[in-house]
């Protein structure tokens, strides 16, 4: 059975662009399964936990939904670069699950970036990180794990299953290996995942123009982005999208 509850935050300031409020919408769905999930990432909600957001900011259109089209993606020099320095990286595609060491690796992450680029900082254990990075994950929610030759966990990338590809719903990794750069070899596995699961989209989630945080997602190409959607009998318009 599913169960929705709708509601909406208070005005805050924005995260991506802090000089002007923002408000975000929820929906808090117990019972949600992979082709609800499906219908909601392709009208540009994101899932956390059982809570599925999308901004609703009055007079402010900068969030993106964005998705890249892996069929016909071509990596880059600087792409291929990335591959190369992370072959020794052994990766397990699994069931996610929330323990010690993962809440650790998000700590020293969310720290690192606090000083690097002035996020909020919020201490979290590991019953926080399960609730909102792991429950309502069911049959679609995987976790794509990154390992160094000595077996450390270096990089988790949580990620959902669509009916017509994945939605990158989180990627965290130790700030030591900077130089493997591995959000962006994350990335470029996700578009192999998809391919081998015969399925063509990777659901970025949103696109913000000057952010710093998310300038990354302007190099995978070709990409569409959401247009609009009149309502969930009908399927959203997406279009090409020139960044």
């Amino acid at each position: 059975m599913i169960n929705i509850t709708p509601f909406c935050s208070l005005e805050s300031l924005c995260p991506y662009l802090g000089d002007r409020p923002s408000r975000t919408e929820y929906l808090y769905i117990k019972g949600c399964n992979k082709s609800l999930n499906s219908i909601l990432v392709k009208r540009g909600y994101r899932r956390f936990g059982r809570y599925f957001q999308k901004p609703i900011c009055a007079n402010c259109n900068e969030c993106i939904s964005v998705r890249i089209d892996a069929l016909k993606f071509k990596s880059s020099k600087s792409q291929r670069r990335v591959i190369r320095k992370n072959q020794h990286i052994r990766f397990a595609y699994h069931t996610p699950f929330a323990d010690e060491e993962r809440v650790e690796l998000f700590k020293k992450y969310h720290k690192f970036k606090s000083l690097q680029r002035e996020w909020k900082y919020y201490d979290i254990n590991v019953y926080k990180y399960y609730d909102l990075y792991i429950l309502g994950y069911l049959d679609f929610g995987k976790e794509i794990s990154y390992y160094d030759e000595n077996g450390k966990l270096i990089c988790v990338d949580l990620v959902d299953v669509t009916d017509d590809g994945l939605s990158s719903v989180y990627c965290y990794y130790d700030p030591e290996y900077l130089n493997l750069s591995l959000g962006k070899f994350s990335l470029l596995n996700e578009i192999e995942i998809v391919k081998k699961l015969n399925l063509r989209w990777i659901y970025l989630g949103y696109y913000v123009k000057n952010c710093q945080s998310l300038e990354y997602k302007k190099d995978f190409l070709p990409q569409e982005k959401l247009k609009e959607y009149v309502d969930f009998d009908k399927e959203p318009i997406w279009e090409e999208f020139k960044i």
